[in-house]
C-alpha cells in the first residue's frame, strides 16, 4: 500500500502518513514530497556512512529490482548519510526530507543505521519485499524533519534455544528484524537444564551428551552452536549493531552440564539431561575448586567468542539444599564465616564476576543474586519476578534492567484468549500491557535513582515454543510494542497511535517479510468456545482486542473481504451451524480463521432416575503403561478396575512420584459413574484430563493436543436437571517437558458467561 499523498502543513507534529515504529522524539511535518526513483543518487560522508547507504541501497535493489547510483552528498535528488560530530547522543540521529533531498545525520555508526531504519519506515511497506520487480515511477516519502535519540541504552530481546533449539539462521533473522526496530541487545541464553548450546572445545562431553534430550516418548531434542557458528552470529549482530549478551546458566539450571561431567555437582553422581520444565535441585557445587575452574575455563572460550561487554551469569532459581547437606559447601561457608547457604550464591557470583572483570567484562544476573548479599555494585541486577528486584536493586546503587513478567514482558505467555492459541506459559499479558509499561517503578521516581535503570527487555522462553514459526508468534508483534516502550519517551507514547502505525503499515512489512505475527481473533465476551449447544436458539457475541473489523460466515465457507458480513450485532442463530470469523486489518489482512460450531439440540434427559439408590464416588480402571490417548487402552486388560475414587484429584496419584519425575511408571486411569445437574440448562464444560465424555458422548478431547498445559477444548451441552453418566480419562506421562501429573485433574461447569464452578465430590455417585 503506498503511502498515501497529501499537503501536510508546516509545523504540524504528527500525522497519519508518519508510520515509524518506535515513535521518533521529535517530528515536524513539512509540506510536499521527495520523489524516489531511478534517478535518485545515494551518498556517504564519514564512518558508518557507507555502511548505512548500502544496506538502504541493498534493500532497494531487493525490493525494486536496481541498485541506486553513487552521488554527491547534499546534491539535489540524492539521499546522504553524514556522520555529522555536532549531533550529540551516541545513538542519536535527524533525518531530514525535503521535496530535494533527503539528509540523515548521526555522530556515530550506530545513529546513522537507525537514521536509516527511520528513513525505510518513510518508504512504502513495498521496500520490504524480497521479491525484485523493476521500480517504474516514483516512491513519494513524506516531507519530514526529526530529531531522535533513544530514552534507554540498554533495548533487549532474550532468546532460549535450551528447551527447544532454533538454529543459528533463525537467531540472525530475528536479529535483523529486531534491530529495524532499534533494539540493541539480544540475550543468548545458551545452557541450562535441558540443554547445553554452545561448543566448548575443552569440554567435549558438553555437547556430546549435555546438547542432546531424549524425551519420554523416545524423540530426541537436540543441536549446538558450533563456535563458528556464534562467530558468525555475533559478526551479524555487529553488523546491526546489535550485541550479542551471551547467557552461561550459573549455579543452577545447569543440569546438562551435570550430566557430562557429574563431578560439578555436590553428591557427583551420573545423572542425564533434565526432560521435565521446571527447576532442577541438582546444581553446581560450591564447595569445590573443580567447579570454579570449570566455569572459568567455559568463559575463557566465551571470552574469545563475544566481544561485548556484558556477560549474563544466571543465579536465578537455585535450589540450596544439596549445599546444606554437602561436606564441602559447609567447610566453604566455615571458611569465609558463612552462617546461611544463601551467602554461597553471593561467593559463586563474586568469584566469577572477579574472573569476567579481569577479562574486560561484567556481569548480569536475575534478580535472585541479590539474595545472599554482598553483591558488588558493578552487577547489573534484571528483575524478573515484578518490580521489587530492581528497586532493591537500584536502592543498593545497581543498574537495574525490566523484565518483569508480571508487566507483559514474558513472550512466552498468551496474548490473547488462551482457547484460541497455541499452549502456552499460563498468563495473559496483551500487548497494551507491554506498550503501557513504565519501566521506571514508581518507587524510584524522585529518589535520585532513576538513571539506575539501564533499560528493559522482553524473554521469549521457549517451553512452549517448538517451532520457529511459534517462536514469531509469540515475539511478533509484541516486540514492536517493547521497541516503543524502551525508546521514545514517556510524553511521546500515544497507543491509538501505536495501534494505527501496527495494524497498517507495520503488519504489512511483517507480512511481506512472511513473520508469522500473532493477530486478534474474534473472541467471546467472558470466554471463547468452539462448542457451542443450544435448544431453541442462540446468539454469538463477538469483539476484537484492538477494536479491528470482524467478518464472517454462516454456510461452511471460510470469510473473505468479498463474501464475509461484517459483524455488526449478536450473530442470531435457529439452526445447526458452521461460524466461521476472522478479524480484518485495515490494510485488508485477513486473520487465520477460526470456526465456531453451534449444534441445535435438546436437552438430554437424566440417565439415572431421582429414586435410584447410589453411592458416592466414581468407579476408576487402572492402566499400566506409556499411553498417548484414550484409544491407546482400548482391548488392554486394566490393573485393576471398579476402584472407589472419591474425588478427580486422586486421578493423578496413583504411582508414585519423585520430584525430578525420573523412572516413573506411567498409567491411564478411567473414572465412571454419574453427576448430578442442578438445574436444566446449557452447560460448558472444562478439564485438562485427557477426555471427558457425558451421556456416552465424547464432549472434550485433549489428546491431539501434544503440548498439553491448558484445555483448549471448552465445549457445551444441553442436560435436563438430575444425574448424568460421566466419564474421565486421566493419561499420565510427561509430553515435550510438561508431565500431566502436575495438572489439576478437576472438572468444571459453568452456564455460558457465568463463572467456572468445580465439580465437587457431592456431586459424584455410582
Amino acid at each position: 500500500m503506498l503511502i498515501a499523498l497529501c499537503v501536510l502543513c508546516c509545523g504540524a507534529l504528527w500525522a497519519d502518513n508518519i508510520n515509524i515504529i518506535p515513535r521518533p522524539a521529535s517530528v515536524e511535518t513539512l509540506p510536499g514530497t521527495f520523489a524516489f526513483n531511478t534517478a535518485t543518487t545515494i551518498a556517504y560522508k564519514g564512518e558508518g556512512a557507507k555502511e548505512a547507504a548500502q544496506m538502504l541501497c541493498e534493500k532497494i535493489r531487493t525490493s525494486k529490482g536496481f541498485a541506486p547510483r553513487k552521488g554527491k552528498a547534499l546534491a539535489k535528488g540524492s539521499v546522504s548519510f553524514i556522520n555529522d560530530k555536532n549531533v550529540k547522543g551516541a545513538e542519536a540521529y535527524t533525518l531530514e526530507v525535503t521535496e530535494e533531498k533527503v539528509v540523515a545525520r548521526a555522530s556515530t555508526a550506530a545513529g546513522l543505521y537507525y537514521a536509516m531504519q527511520s528513513l525505510v519506515q518513510l518508504f512504502p511497506s513495498a521496500i520490504e519485499n524480497r521479491h525484485a520487480t523493476m521500480m517504474v515511477g516514483n516512491w513519494l516519502l513524506p516531507c519530514v524533519r526529526i530529531k531522535d535519540e533513544p530514552r534507554f541504552g540498554y533495548r533487549g530481546v532474550m532468546l532460549d534455544p535450551c528447551r527447544h533449539f532454533f538454529p543459528a539462521s533463525v537467531i540472525k533473522r530475528e536479529i535483523e528484524r529486531l534491530a529495524a526496530y532499534k533494539i540493541n541487545r539480544l540475550h543468548w541464553h545458551l545452557t541450562d537444564d535441558q540443554g547445553w548450546r554452545i561448543e566448548i572445545k575443552k569440554y567435549p562431553r558438553l555437547t556430546e551428551i549435555g546438547s542432546r534430550r531424549v524425551n519420554e516418548d523416545g524423540t530426541v531434542e537436540e543441536g549446538y552452536y558450533t563456535q563458528e557458528e556464534i562467530r558468525d552470529v555475533v559478526a551479524f549482530a555487529k553488523k546491526h549493531h546489535v550485541e550479542i549478551v551471551p547467557e552461561l546458566e550459573i549455579p543452577g539450571h545447569e543440569l546438562a552440564a551435570i550430566s557430562a561431567y557429574p563431578e560439578l555437582s555436590c553428591k557427583q553422581q551420573p545423572t542425564s539431561v533434565r526432560r521435565i520444565w521446571g527447576v532442577e535441585d541438582i546444581v553446581m557445587c560450591p564447595g569445590r575448586e573443580r567447579m570454579f575452574g570449570f566455569l572459568n575455563d567455559v568463559i575463557d572460550e566465551m571470552v574469545q567468542l563475544f566481544p561485548g561487554t556484558y556477560y549474563h551469569i544466571g543465579g536465578d532459581e537455585s535450589p540450596r539444599t544439596e549445599w546444606a547437606a554437602c561436606d564441602s559447601c559447609k567447610q566453604r561457608m566455615k571458611e569465609q564465616g558463612y552462617d546461611k547457604e544463601a551467602q554461597l550464591q553471593s561467593y559463586i557470583i563474586g568469584r566469577v564476576s572477579k574472573h569476567l572483570a579481569e577479562k574486560g567484562k561484567r556481569v548480569i544476573g536475575w534478580d535472585e543474586i541479590l539474595e545472599g548479599g554482598n553483591l558488588d555494585t558493578t552487577a547489573v541486577v534484571m528483575s524478573w519476578r515484578g518490580e521489587d528486584g530492581g528497586i532493591a536493586a537500584a536502592k543498593a546503587g545497581h543498574p537495574v534492567l525490566m523484565t518483569s513478567a508480571g508487566h507483559g514482558f514474558y513472550f512466552d505467555y498468551y496474548q490473547s484468549d488462551q482457547v484460541l492459541e497455541p499452549t502456552a506459559f499460563g498468563a495473559y499479558f496483551p500487548i497494551d500491557r507491554v506498550y503501557n509499561y513504565d519501566p521506571i517503578p514508581a518507587a524510584l521516581r524522585g529518589t535520585g535513582r532513576e538513571h539506575l535503570v539501564m533499560g528493559v527487555q522482553a524473554n521469549c522462553w521457549s517451553e512452549y515454543m517448538h517451532t520457529t514459526q511459534i517462536l514469531e508468534y509469540r515475539l511478533w508483534p509484541r516486540a514492536l510494542a517493547l521497541a516503543e516502550t524502551a525508546w521514545t519517551a514517556l510524553d511521546r507514547k500515544d497507543y491509538n497511535d501505536f495501534v494505527r502505525r501496527l495494524d497498517g503499515d507495520g503488519t504489512e512489512r511483517l507480512a511481506l517479510l512472511g513473520y508469522n505475527y500473532h493477530m486478534p481473533l474474534p473472541e467471546q465476551p467472558g470466554g471463547s468456545c468452539n462448542k457451542l449447544a443450544f435448544v431453541d436458539s442462540t446468539s454469538v457475541m463477538l469483539k476484537a482486542l484492538r477494536d479491528l473489523k470482524i467478518i464472517y460466515t454462516t454456510d461452511g465457507t471460510n470469510p473473505t473481504l468479498q463474501n464475509g458480513e461484517v459483524y455488526t450485532a449478536p450473530i442470531k442463530l435457529n439452526r445447526t451451524t458452521v461460524l466461521k470469523t476472522a478479524t480484518v486489518l485495515p490494510s485488508g489482512i485477513i486473520s487465520p480463521v477460526r470456526t465456531i460450531n453451534a449444534v441445535k439440540t435438546e436437552y438430554s434427559a437424566p440417565r439415572l432416575s431421582a429414586d435410584a439408590p447410589t453411592a458416592p464416588g466414581l468407579l476408576m480402571k487402572k492402566f499400566d503403561g506409556r499411553f498417548a490417548a484414550p484409544a491407546d487402552l482400548e482391548g488392554r486388560t486394566p490393573v485393576f478396575a471398579d476402584s472407589l475414587l472419591k474425588d478427580l484429584d486422586g486421578l493423578r496419584s496413583l504411582t508414585e512420584l519423585s520430584r525430578n519425575l525420573r523412572d516413573v511408571k506411567n498409567y491411564a486411569a478411567i473414572a465412571e459413574g454419574y453427576i448430578e445437574i442442578p438445574e436444566t440448562g446449557i452447560y460448558e464444560f472444562s478439564t485438562l484430563n485427557a477426555a471427558l465424555w457425558l451421556d456416552r458422548s465424547l464432549l472434550i478431547d485433549n489428546s491431539s493436543d501434544h503440548y498439553q498445559r491448558h484445555t483448549h477444548e471448552n465445549a457445551q451441552i444441553a442436560l435436563q436437571k438430575g444425574r448424568h453418566a460421566i466419564k474421565v480419562c486421566f493419561i499420565g506421562g510427561i509430553f515435550d517437558g510438561w508431565p500431566n501429573y502436575w495438572h489439576e485433574t478437576k472438572v468444571e461447569y459453568r452456564t455460558p458467561g457465568g463463572e467456572w464452578k468445580k465439580v465437587t465430590p457431592e456431586m459424584l455417585s455410582h
